[in-house]
């Protein structure tokens, strides 16, 4: 698989690429529970996992005192690691439990982690036996969330491709558009809207605001990625006939703009109308990213990998705020989801897939970025160093997708070094 990816990286993008193959320093796949529980109003997220995990779950949700939380941990203790107690019998209590509890439950996700996966706990199974044990009231469904499995975003992915299977078949004849990945309801709102514009109708964004939102598939179906973390999802719905989109991510006025013109060109959508339709958004983009840019512009920017959201990012942080792209580090690099961006890229540009913890870290050391996009982990210990950061989780968390979210993404970007500055007159003074 490395070498397939290294060829076809080097055929999009013609400046120096490597992999790297040693110590992570990523969240796991479960942080994604963050996003997917505020995005399927009516699912439930059940980890099965240790109280290491309800920490890192608590802690990345940052939930209230008072809150209800729409996900939870069943606690894996030592009898259960040791084989010494059936599991499966106490998820039967918990999940009957859950249901009883929570009437307004469609929809729950039995999410591996690293210790079910050790313990080899077959949850797949154990979610259909529970489905028909609770007579389909619910539906019931498994994925990995574990760190053995996948990194930060890559759990959306497989929570997207275990539910891939359910959607229906889309009828013979009829044509219809899936948005894939999660996009918060403003952006959905709005990417409505440009589309009803642009005379494209039977749009469906996967995952959907409730758990029976589900997209039909088939020889009709076009396929466009929001999200770069969603790889597998795609190659399911290609295996059901869906043909998928190439383009860049909605991300910036131009990445928007040519977003929404390679959509309208796979519909046959008048080039005049294309761009009635755009201009506007496209300008008033420009001009939110314009009061940004100027904080940014001439900056040299270096990217850790952490969400996948790295070449898309640094795509829209060259190509539209001046910024120089030092390197870019991503964990895993999917060229079936990134062919849109690669030609963007500055030709010079190095892509480094996988990580190293200790090279990577030496190379921002030695280049000393302006400002390093890098997981929660590593920012503090960049910052005692004299070193400006961004968490790349941020980009994940905040609606960043599409025109009126243009001038906030860049926001994002220049807010470490607005900090700096104010910081640095602040000791002067």
């Amino acid at each position: 698989m490395s070498s397939v990816i290294a060829s076809t990286v080097a055929e999009h993008h013609p400046g120096p690429q490597t992999q790297e193959r040693g110590q992570r320093a990523v969240f796991c796949g479960l942080t994604s529970i963050i996003w997917l529980h505020r995005r399927i109003q009516d699912a439930f997220f059940l980890v099965v996992g240790s109280r290491t995990c309800a920490h890192l779950i608590q802690s990345a949700a940052g939930v209230m005192i008072f809150a209800e939380p729409r996900f939870a941990t069943a606690i894996l203790g030592e009898r259960d690691l040791a084989g010494m107690a059936d599991c499966h019998e106490e998820l039967d209590r918990v999940v009957s439990e859950l249901i009883t509890r929570r009437s307004g439950i469609n929809r729950l996700f039995l999410v591996g982690s690293c210790p079910s996966e050790v313990i080899k706990l077959d949850l797949e199974t154990a979610a259909a036996k529970l489905q028909a044990k609770h007579e389909n009231k619910v539906r019931i469904s498994a994925f990995s969330g574990s760190g053995i499995e996948t990194t930060f975003t890559q759990g959306e992915d497989q929570c997207l491709k275990s539910t891939a299977a359910e959607l229906p078949a889309l009828p013979s004849g009829e044509a219809n558009l899936v948005v894939l990945g999660t996009v918060s309801d403003i952006v959905e709102d709005q990417f409505r809207r440009i589309f009803d514009d642009l005379g494209i109708s039977n749009v469906h964004f996967y995952p959907g605001r409730k758990a029976d939102d589900l997209p039909a598939v088939g020889k009709g179906t076009r396929l466009v990625a929001a999200q770069p973390f969603v790889g597998e999802t795609v190659r399911a719905l290609i295996e059901r006939g869906a043909d998928i989109i190439t383009a860049p991510f909605p991300l910036g006025a131009e990445g928007s703009k040519s977003w929404f013109e390679a959509i309208s060109k796979a519909y046959g959508v008048d080039d005049a109308r294309v761009q009635q339709t755009l201009e506007l958004p496209y300008q008033r983009a420009k001009r939110a990213i314009e009061t940004q840019a100027a904080k940014l512009k001439g900056k040299r920017i270096h990217f850790l990998p952490d969400s996948q959201l790295e070449i898309p990012m640094a795509r829209f942080l060259s190509e539209e705020c001046g910024l120089t792209i030092n390197e870019i580090g991503t964990p895993f690099h999917d060229q079936l989801v990134m062919r849109g961006e690669l030609a963007r890229l500055p030709p010079d540009v190095c892509i480094v897939e996988g990580q190293d913890l200790d090279p990577a870290l030496n190379r921002v050391r030695e280049a000393r970025p302006d400002l390093t996009v890098c997981g929660m982990g590593i920012a503090n210990a960049l910052e005692s160093e004299g070193l400006r950061t961004k968490w790349s989780i941020e980009l994940v968390f905040s609606p960043v997708q599409g025109f009126d979210q243009a001038g906030d993404l860049a926001s994002l970007f220049a807010k470490p070094l607005i900090r700096e500055s104010i910081l640095e007159v602040g000791s002067w003074s």
